[in-house]
């Protein structure tokens, strides 16, 4: 006995197909991300700050970056240069403003006779402010 035909409407088929638009937005928005910070990790030098409570940052305006690494040589801004160099660059700071600021930042394991012939070359420059980095210890 047939009453009639029975139509069995199943409505829209599901979307089996993945919206790539998206995905391809975000890896797009990463791959930026890692071209503007890559160029920022590659260069800085490494160095073992000593840790301290009072580590804080200055707020001069006017500063040149100093570092010692381990072996005891000087570093302006990642650049390697000598103590003449050196000495030159910071008499250069000093003819520009007298009140120039040299930050210095030395591994632990730096010798102090060596951050003190640092600190000479600083002063025969002609720039009398000396800030010394260290670093904060991590919070417990």
């Amino acid at each position: 006995m047939a009453f009639g035909r029975l139509e069995r409407n199943t409505g829209p088929q599901p979307m089996s197909d993945i919206n790539m638009t998206p995905l391809i937005d975000v890896m797009l928005v990463l791959l930026v991300i890692f071209i503007i910070t890559a160029p920022l990790m590659s260069s800085s030098l490494k160095l073992d700050l000593p840790k301290t409570d009072a580590a804080r940052p200055s707020e001069a305006p006017d500063f040149i970056a100093v570092s010692i690494d381990p072996t005891g040589r000087f570093f302006v801004a990642d650049k390697e240069l000598d103590a003449a160099a050196l000495g030159e660059r910071v008499a250069e700071a000093a003819r520009r403003n007298a009140q120039t600021e040299v930050r210095l930042s030395a591994d632990q394991s730096v010798p102090y006779g060596r951050v003190a012939e640092l600190i000479g070359i600083v002063q025969k420059g002609g720039l009398s402010r000396i800030g010394f980095v260290a670093q904060a210890p991590a919070s417990r």
